[in-house]
């Protein structure tokens, strides 16, 4: 739980990035997190993301009734990690999507 709960909280530190269900802090997380970024498609994440050689999901992940609930509509990216990631694997995967949004971003300019 140690790494999913560092995934959490350094995702959560990216601004404009929304990541769906509770904190670790408030209950049991699998290590996992899914979620959206303001004003990009979760698919262009992915696809700017595995440049930099990071693999995230993007969709509804079997979950279409939850995101339409959720109110979102274009379905989330998913960051997930398995007995072999690390610390490292997380903070690559963070610097990678920082860059994506700042790139982004600056498109809007």
């Amino acid at each position: 739980h140690e790494l999913g709960a560092y995934l959490y909280d350094r995702l959560s530190a990216v601004p404009g990035v929304r990541i769906y269900g509770p904190p670790p802090s408030v209950a049991p997380r699998a290590a996992l997190a899914a979620f959206n970024a303001e004003g990009v498609h979760p698919s262009d994440l992915a696809a700017f993301v595995d440049q930099d050689g990071v693999a995230i999901r993007a969709g509804h992940h079997c979950t279409q009734p939850l995101h339409q609930e959720l109110g979102v509509s274009g379905g989330s990216a998913r960051a997930s990690l398995y007995v072999y990631s690390t610390k490292e694997d997380v903070d690559a995967f963070i610097t990678s999507l920082e860059a994506t949004l700042k790139m982004f971003e600056g498109l809007g300019e």
